[in-house]
């Protein structure tokens, strides 16, 4: 089995999407599925400090990390058909995560159209349970293959297993850190059904039975509008979750607020966490190397040579208006490292 070879005491900034400095006392990079597992086989075992890197757009480093980063660029796209109109598609979690969503796109393979342009690989994906405009990844996860640090093994862990939520899953906050993530299996359908439920959307689309293609160039148009491009700006997207109250506590906030932006969720009503921080008047706010994007109050920025601590400090300062102001508490969506 392919071995990849061992580095030590590499910098981690160009491998996340803030930039953020940090020194890996070892990294390994595996650039296929047998190179993932046979050093997962030797590596991947509860005993050894182990961080997995995909595209690194979801984490911020307040520290060097002593032990062993591993970052995932296996490659690879497999399908099976299953019956009409549904294909199941196994991608090794090392595929950047908006190419694929081209991919299937240009086979006609349906159902991811509405996440185009997120950042990060198909590993990452589960971990968030990655979700816009209406669509949240989980709806189309047949199951995820992983590395079983404790049993020392690879399983599939069924979607029921993976417990997702909200920008949650088994893999982020449950069982943080036990399973490692080696493919992802989607089931997806080869007829298209537009899933336009997000108003934004559907005003982008603007017409009455859109093709895939023109609902996968709406997403693009606006991410890149509302986002800005990690190439040119070091972020990670949104920053805070959208927090969701009961309809009880969000009638009396609106009593408040009238123009409180909220849409209904399962558990009550999902407020619009940029509306309250542009509403509180961070949007475009800069402290030092740190800021709020000045189009988007749910982004903070890197604008260069910050650390992970001036970031989470500038976090905890919108936390805490924010809890003052509204009454609202406001979580953190990356993983902190």
């Amino acid at each position: 089995m392919n071995t990849a070879l061992m580095q030590f005491h590499v910098d981690l900034s160009p491998f996340n999407s803030f930039q953020l400095p940090c020194v890996a006392r070892q990294f390994i990079q595996v650039d296929t599925r047998q190179e993932l597992l046979a050093a997962l086989a030797q590596h991947g075992h509860v005993e050894q400090p182990l961080l997995v890197l995909g595209g690194g757009s979801n984490v911020i480093f307040t520290d060097d990390f002593d032990g062993l980063c591993l970052r995932v660029n296996s490659r690879g796209i497999q399908v099976q058909p299953l019956a009409e109109q549904l294909v199941r598609v196994r991608v090794e979690a090392g595929e950047p995560w908006h190419p694929f969503v081209g991919y299937c796109l240009e086979q006609g393979w349906y159902g991811l159209e509405n996440l185009a342009l997120i950042p990060g690989t198909v590993g990452a994906a589960p971990i968030q349970n990655i979700g816009a405009y209406g669509v949240e990844v989980k709806q189309r996860i047949h199951h995820v293959e992983v590395w079983d640090r404790n049993k020392r093994a690879l399983i599939q862990l069924s979607n029921k297993q993976c417990q997702f939520g909200y920008r949650d899953s088994l893999f982020k906050s449950i069982e943080a850190g036990r399973y490692l993530i080696v493919s992802v299996s989607f089931d997806l359908s080869t007829e298209f059904t537009p899933q336009l439920v997000y108003g934004g959307l559907a005003e982008a689309v603007a017409v009455r039975a859109p093709t895939a293609r023109q609902v996968f160039d709406a997403v693009v148009g606006l991410r890149q509008r509302k986002l800005p491009d990690p190439a040119q700006l070091a972020n990670a997207g949104s920053f805070f979750k959208n927090p969701v109250l009961s309809q009880r506590q969000c009638d009396l906030l609106r009593r408040a607020h009238p123009d409180l932006v909220a849409y209904p969720d399962p558990l009550g009503m999902k407020l619009a966490a940029g509306w309250l921080i542009d509403q509180a008047g961070w949007k475009g706010v800069r402290q030092g190397a740190v800021g709020v994007h000045a189009q988007q109050a749910l982004v903070l920025v890197n604008y260069g040579g910050a650390s992970g601590e001036q970031l989470l400090a500038l976090a905890r300062a919108i936390q805490v208006d924010i809890q003052q102001r509204f009454g609202v508490a406001l979580e953190i969506e990356p993983r902190v490292i």
